[in-house]
């Protein structure tokens, strides 16, 4: 039997929650450098004909460092419509805004 972390918990019970708003969903996107690095990871990316929302998913709400982290996904792949911070502790859902 595998283990799974709350982060991961959270995350599935999200998905299951979004699922229905959404053409395809995807958790756990890799973005790579040219050189083939990491440079961020969308913890859920929900795609619906002409818009991509994002969410990064956090067990507590710390929602500066999750603001830090979209923001930086928002750079990467500017055609991202909506952003979206989720508190798994409190099941909170939160929209976050463009800078």
């Amino acid at each position: 039997m595998v283990t799974r972390i709350k982060h991961d918990i959270y995350l599935h019970d999200l998905c299951e929650k979004v699922k229905p708003d959404y053409d395809y969903v995807s958790t756990n996107v890799r973005l790579y450098s040219k050189k083939g690095r990491v440079l961020a990871e969308i913890d859920l990316l929900g795609v619906r004909k002409g818009s991509c929302d994002v969410y990064e998913v956090k067990c507590s709400y710390r929602i500066t460092k999750a603001k830090k982290q979209l923001l930086r996904i928002k750079r990467l792949m500017p055609h991202v419509t909506n952003m979206y911070f989720f508190c798994g502790e409190s099941g909170m859902l939160k929209e976050v805004e463009a800078e």
